[in-house]
């Protein structure tokens, strides 16, 4: 047998990114009706969530990135005796808002710059999904109501979904 072959993998190669820090840029927690909502809420509100991906670079001449994890949680109640897909076009009253932006400072190493898009946009978002996952549990737990427990999330189809928006449309001629 060959050397090569006896040696043991460590595992997979390292990403080529260094991750400096981590941080909440920004957290708001809003009960616009305020205690009434406690007293008058007889069923499960309906949640919605909006995420989005953000990345800049903080120097021109270096490979140094703040990346942007937005999440937007939004609890509705549903309208008094009204079936479940009503309640998903109209709504009730809101019951809460959760707005988290959570924040990521990264370097890239040695890295061609076609894959600058896929490390900032889908592997950092993966790499900070669950902390900001646990702030948005944390917060709305906190707030009174049940903890949003959000499902793990594809950053690549985000991504590609993205991508697919800011391509022109071609159109017939």
């Amino acid at each position: 047998m060959s050397e090569t072959m006896q040696t043991p993998q460590s595992g997979p190669p390292a990403l080529p990114l260094t991750m400096n820090l981590q941080y909440t840029k920004d957290l708001s927690f809003e009960v616009p009706a305020g205690a009434e909502i406690f007293a008058t809420l007889r069923s499960s509100p309906q949640i919605s969530v909006n995420i989005d991906v953000g990345a800049n670079r903080l120097q021109d001449d270096q490979n140094v990135f703040e990346v942007t994890l937005s999440i937007r949680a939004e609890a509705a109640e549903p309208p008094a005796g009204e079936g479940s897909a009503a309640v998903a076009s109209s709504g009730g009253r809101t019951v809460f808002i959760v707005e988290l932006a959570y924040a990521a400072i990264v370097t890239l190493g040695q890295t061609p710059e076609n894959m600058f898009e896929p490390l900032l946009l889908v592997e950092v978002p993966r790499l900070i999904f669950p902390y900001a996952r646990n702030i948005v549990s944390e917060v709305t737990r906190d707030g009174g109501f049940p903890p949003v427990v959000l499902q793990p999330i594809d950053f690549v189809a985000l991504w590609q979904a993205k991508r697919a928006q800011q391509a022109p449309v071609a159109g017939n001629a």
